[in-house]
């Protein structure tokens, strides 16, 4: 929580609200949870729904004006609010309910200031909007994206709106694929963060409108910051309409995955959700 006489700036928001979910995160882990059936395999825990919580009541108690999206609650908040802020309690919620540690919490200020707190890894990763900073024991360190890993994730989640034009499974089975880069599924967009803070090459994902998604807007956030180059998978710009996310720690790699997802990618893709990186 945060504990001032000062007004507090978003940026400090999105932290103290992330890191108030991840505790909840962290203290629930290895219990027995209680689960939400969302329909097409997808679910949420009692423990989605406490962090979702912790994180509210950090931003209504210093916000109170603004509205809220949350991934379980939808929108909450003050009706008129004119600033959101998008919240995904818990990114990975099948790594977590199968005892695995990889997974995010990520508050956003939708164009505005973000944070991912990673809550096993004791780091969170956030953003002003300008700059991108890790805090870990109380210290903060800039963010600097490279490609030296080669590490890339994939999210293999269903729903795939752009196929057959871009499948992700195919990306991987593209021999030139192996030749640079090496695959990892994560299945949270911790990968996201990763990619800012250099532990990844890159991440790609299906989806539609991903800058509005609560899963994918604090992360993007912390990539575009972090310098990464962050577009669609057919190279336009991320936005309400974009197809997918290409995030790479630098041109080059960026250029190299969208010369292997190919021109399959450009025949025009229905309008229907995202994936959610369910784990």
């Amino acid at each position: 929580m945060i504990n001032s006489p000062v007004r507090p700036d978003d940026t400090e928001v999105a932290i103290a609200a992330a890191l108030a979910g991840a505790q909840t995160v962290r203290a629930r882990y290895g219990q027995r949870l209680t689960r939400f059936d969302k329909g097409g395999g997808d679910f949420a825990t009692d423990a989605d729904v406490a962090a979702e919580a912790a994180i509210l009541d950090v931003i209504r108690g210093v916000r109170p004006r603004d509205a809220i999206w949350g991934e379980e609650g939808g929108r909450q908040g003050a009706a008129d609010g004119v600033r959101q802020w998008l919240v995904d309690p818990l990114c990975g919620t099948l790594n977590y309910a199968a005892g695995t540690m990889q997974v995010a919490v990520n508050v956003a200020l939708r164009d505005g200031p973000a944070a991912v707190a990673d809550p096993f890894g004791g780091e969170v990763f956030f953003t002003d909007g300008t700059s991108a900073r890790v805090r870990r024991d109380g210290h903060d360190a800039p963010l600097a994206p490279t490609a030296a890993t080669g590490l890339t994730d994939v999210n293999l989640d269903p729903p795939f709106p752009s196929a057959p034009a871009f499948r992700a499974v195919d990306l991987l089975a593209h021999p030139g694929f192996g030749q640079r880069l090496r695959p990892r599924v994560v299945s949270t967009t911790l990968a996201l963060a990763w990619v800012a803070a250099g532990k990844r090459a890159a991440y790609v994902t299906d989806g539609i409108g991903l800058t509005e998604s609560v899963h994918f807007a604090a992360g993007i956030a912390l990539c575009r910051a972090a310098g990464c180059v962050v577009t669609g998978v057919d190279g336009a710009p991320v936005g309400p309409a974009g197809r997918g996310l290409v995030a790479a720690a630098d041109a080059e790699t960026h250029g190299l995955l969208l010369s292997l997802i190919g021109e399959r990618h450009s025949a025009p893709a229905p309008a229907v959700p995202g994936p959610h990186p369910r784990g």
